[in-house]
């Protein structure tokens, strides 16, 4: 039976004494495991850890199963090579010498007959055909990603270890992605915001600031099942807000009782109806059981408010972030964009040729395609960055445009500074209540954008580009879904689903497509 990977103990901090884990102790099962969880929390680091390039600070990573580990992007040696990324530039040398009747007898008992057959079908399984001796820096981020994917298969490892690894990659590499995993006996540990990758897994490990749940199951059980712990949590933290406010009413109501008997013995006092030595013994015993009536008052009120922190915690854990788009009041029918015969690329080489298109109105437009069928460079040609080498390219209204690395932000400065600085008019007041909407309220506002998970990037940059004076009537995003985790991704389609104005939109995400309702699919390819 194959081999589980067991974490003891683990504790792991950043550089800057930022603690990660405590104490996180878990044990990955031989099956299809999607690690999910919010940016920042971890994740990435986890697989490291597990990989071995990471050393825990106490605890340990206990595994008798192969790894295979294939990291958000594969790095590229000046020079390298399909045949280095597998391993076996030598061998496939060997076999080469062997070809031209130039190996030595040694080397032929050596040689390794099934390689080359062996290379190209764990290529043709990732739906990837390139030559060993490809050159890693001439192939796309994608290509190489699937590159890095059947060097995986090659080894044949017990466990897979994969972190985003539909990121960058078209439609066709995301099946092939989802079609490996699917026929994967072995063990894999998937860190995905792919809902559609994650609803095939066998088993949801959910990381957070508390440690990790693991639920059985694919990516809608997880969801039906976080649903649930929501709504216990919820109702745990409405008991205990009710339980504070009776240990209060309860506090207040011995105040003013002690309050009116006080009283009562100062009429009695001043009347002179009882003997001084009395009144004070009474006083006394009155004032020693107040005083532990009081004490224990407070200890109750003490413990319900600290059942109250622990139950908004645990809700804010699991409640879900939001973002709210303002009005934009484009009317149906208004032209948004006119693209005529339009060609767009770089130095002598046309990426687009001839592509005509109209946008009117509140349309929601995907743009699809194959990687390298220009889909970054007709988004960088409305939006002014990119001249055309011919034809026409016009956007008829108000427009902002997000990148995958939101460009526009500076990373030096907070999300205020850079609020400020892109909507010179507004003032620090307005600018504040325009990122409480985006969830940068209060210090959050002042978090230097350099420190901002993917996520919390993308808020900062829609809160910027549409926080001026008039709101955008058209939205241009290229792959926002990239490097967000699956929380800010739900809480962007919530977003858009309610934004008024015109989508232009690449990605490859479907199940984002479908839920922002996409009507109109421009396809490249």
């Amino acid at each position: 039976m194959p081999h589980a990977i067991t974490l003891s103990d683990l504790s792991w901090a950043t550089p800057d004494g930022h603690a990660l884990f405590t104490d996180l102790t878990l044990t990955l099962a031989p099956e299809r495991t999607g690690l999910v969880g919010r940016n920042g929390v971890g994740k990435t680091t986890l697989l490291r850890l597990i990989a071995g390039q990471l050393t825990p600070a106490s605890g340990n990573v206990s595994t008798e199963a192969s790894l295979g580990w294939l990291q958000q992007s594969v790095q590229t040696e000046p020079g390298a090579t399909v045949a280095d990324l597998f391993g076996v530039r030598s061998s496939l040398a060997l076999l080469a010498r062997a070809a031209a009747g130039a190996a030595t007898v040694e080397e032929l008992a050596e040689a390794d007959w099934t390689l080359e057959e062996r290379m190209a079908a764990a290529l043709a399984r990732v739906g990837l055909e390139v030559a060993p001796e490809t050159r890693l820096a001439d192939l796309s981020g994608g290509q190489r990603t699937r590159a890095g994917l059947a060097a995986l298969i090659f080894r044949e490892p017990e466990f897979l270890l994969l972190d985003e690894p539909t990121n960058n990659l078209d439609r066709d590499g995301r099946a092939a992605v989802l079609d490996l995993l699917r026929g994967w006996r072995g063990g894999a540990v998937v860190v995905s915001h792919d809902r559609e990758l994650l609803e095939e897994m066998d088993a949801i490990v959910e990381l957070t600031t508390l440690g990790t749940t693991r639920y059985g199951g694919g990516w809608s059980l997880y969801r039906a099942q976080k649903a649930q712990e929501l709504a216990a949590a919820e109702q745990g933290l409405a008991e205990a807000e009710r339980r504070l406010a009776e240990a209060s009413k309860a506090a207040q109501a011995r105040a003013e009782r002690k309050a009116r008997t006080d009283k009562s013995g100062k009429r009695i006092r001043a009347s002179g109806g009882q003997s001084k030595m009395l009144l004070d013994k009474m006083k006394e015993r009155s004032e020693g059981t107040g005083g532990a009536q009081a004490r224990l008052a407070e200890a109750r009120i003490g413990a319900a408010r600290e059942a109250v922190e622990a139950a908004r915690e645990k809700v804010e854990v699991l409640q879900p972030l939001a973002m709210e788009l303002p009005p934009t009041g484009l009317p149906a029918g208004r032209d948004v964009v006119t693209v005529d015969d339009l060609a767009a690329g770089y130095g002598d080489v046309a990426v687009i040729q001839g592509l005509s298109f109209r946008m009117t109105g509140p349309e929601r437009v995907a743009v699809t395609g194959p990687n390298g069928s220009g889909k970054t460079t007709l988004l960088s040609v409305l939006a002014g960055r990119l001249a055309p080498m011919a034809g026409a390219a016009r956007v008829h209204v108000e427009f902002a445009m997000l990148d995958q690395s939101v460009g526009a932000l500076d990373p030096r400065l907070s999300v205020l500074e850079n609020f400020r600085r892109l909507n010179p008019g507004t003032d620090a007041t307005a600018a504040r209540a325009m990122l409480a909407r985006f969830l940068f309220r209060g210090e959050a506002a002042l978090t230097k954008v350099a420190s901002l998970s993917g996520g919390q990037m993308l808020r900062a940059g829609l809160a910027c580009a549409i926080g001026g004076g008039v709101p955008p009537q058209l939205l241009i995003l290229d792959e926002p879904t990239n490097h967000l985790d699956l929380e800010a991704v739900e809480a962007l389609e919530a977003a858009l689903r309610g934004y008024d104005g015109a989508l232009l939109v690449v990605s490859h995400d479907a199940a984002f497509l479908e839920a922002i309702g996409v009507t109109r699919v421009l396809d490249l390819g």
